[in-house]
């Protein structure tokens, strides 16, 4: 997509999204789509059926604006089941066309023009866009690597925070690299967060799928934190259906009605005959769920070994559908440039981090992966990387 003289300023530096162009690579060279997180498999079998009865059974016109009120009772259970915390289905829930429009309402429902938003690189990239639609201004904090993995600088947190800062961002488990961050993190983030009166947004999309022993947390189970965080999930990773952009925010009735005044006007309702369905899935699919978290842990471990073989140097993962690898044992630098040539040479489709970040010469040398998908699908994409390898 080009950008023209009509496009207003504040979109003009966006374009199209790194995951339109290479879907477009994917399809026009028949690709093997690595780079993308949608799985290629289907939720669980009930949940679908209920999608189907719901169709079926007349739910197919405008749902109550803040969502079916099973769906916001499903959602406040699963917050007491899992973290202890108690919401209000009737004020404290808002289910959302996906966690995306779930943020991009929070910020512009909250944050006024000309105040800040911190944002951890590399970020999930419609985070700086919906910064810019509000007329806010981004700063940035950042993730380091350290040894295999990636931690937070929590120095750079600290210096990103001013005197216009309103909100926070803070994606855990994180995409682009995997990282779940652990309590000593979280517990700084609170701290700042209540000693400059911040606001958080807490993207928790990937919530329910840690492995190897992490632990999700929360920011909201924090002291102090219950009254200024705004809890973003969603349907989509944890039941597979990506397609379905059933998200919802959790938070004080003061800050959901901020969410709403922005949500209403754009697109006023979400999706009916899924709502449902998802509620059947928090009450009912806690055992698929739990055996999509091995299944996606196992698939992670085989990727990320076939990586390693292949030449990259490979970035563990503690949570989410991702992992990242290094290019530079290649002899390759430009992780945007290899990641154009790898669907047009190799036929296998991954996303460069640096799309993900305000300073790309940082990131530019790590490439995304993504180990949702079937077995058959990541052992052809691994196929075809090791014929062609190495790129550079």
């Amino acid at each position: 997509m080009r950008q023209h003289p009509e496009t207003v300023a504040r979109l003009r530096p966006f374009g199209a999204t790194i995951f339109a162009e290479m879907t477009e690579l994917a399809v026009r060279h028949d690709a093997i789509n690595l780079g993308q997180g949608f799985p290629d498999s289907d939720g669980p079998a009930g949940m679908l059926e209920v999608a189907r009865q719901a169709i079926a059974d007349g739910l197919n016109q405008y749902p109550p604006g803040r969502g079916m009120p099973v769906l916001r009772r499903a959602i406040a259970a699963d917050r007491v089941r899992r973290y202890g915390t108690e919401y209000d289905p009737e004020t404290e829930v808002l289910v959302t066309v996906g966690a995306t429009e779930a943020i991009s309402a929070a910020v512009l429902g909250l944050v006024e023009p000309g105040q800040e938003v911190v944002l951890i690189e590399p970020y999930y990239d419609s985070y700086a866009a919906a910064v810019a639609l509000a007329g806010a201004q981004r700063r940035t904090a950042r993730l380091v690597a350290d040894g295999d993995r990636f931690v937070l600088d929590l120095d750079s947190l600290r210096a990103a925070i001013t005197s216009k800062t309103r909100m926070i961002m803070v994606n855990s488990p994180h995409n682009p690299t995997g990282t779940v961050l652990d309590r000593h993190d979280l517990t700084a983030i609170a701290e700042l967060a209540c000693e400059h009166d911040l606001l958080v947004l807490a993207d928790e999309v990937y919530e329910h799928l840690v492995f190897d022993g992490a632990e999700h947390i929360s920011l909201s189970t924090l002291p102090g934190m219950r009254e200024r965080t705004l809890v973003v999930s969603s349907a989509a990773k944890t039941f597979s259906v990506t397609g379905w952009k059933t998200g919802w925010v959790c938070a004080t009735p003061e800050l959901i009605d901020g969410v709403l005044a922005a949500k209403q006007f754009m697109t006023f309702v979400a999706g009916g005959p899924f709502q449902p369905a998802v509620a059947h899935a928090l009450t009912e699919e806690l055992d698929w769920v739990a055996a999509l978290r091995t299944s996606l842990s196992d698939r992670r471990l085989r990727l990320s070994s076939a990586l390693a073989d292949t030449g990259f140097h490979v970035y563990s993962s503690a949570g989410g559908y991702f992992v990242c690898g290094d290019i530079r044992p290649f002899g390759a630098t430009d992780g945007l440039a290899f990641c154009r040539e790898l669907p047009t040479r190799l036929g296998v489709v991954a996303v460069p981090v640096s799309v993900f970040t305000d300073h790309p010469q940082e990131w530019k040398h790590l490439v995304r992966f993504t180990f949702c998908k079937r077995d058959e699908t990541l052992d052809e994409g691994v196929r075809r990387l090791r014929v062609g390898a190495p790129i550079g």
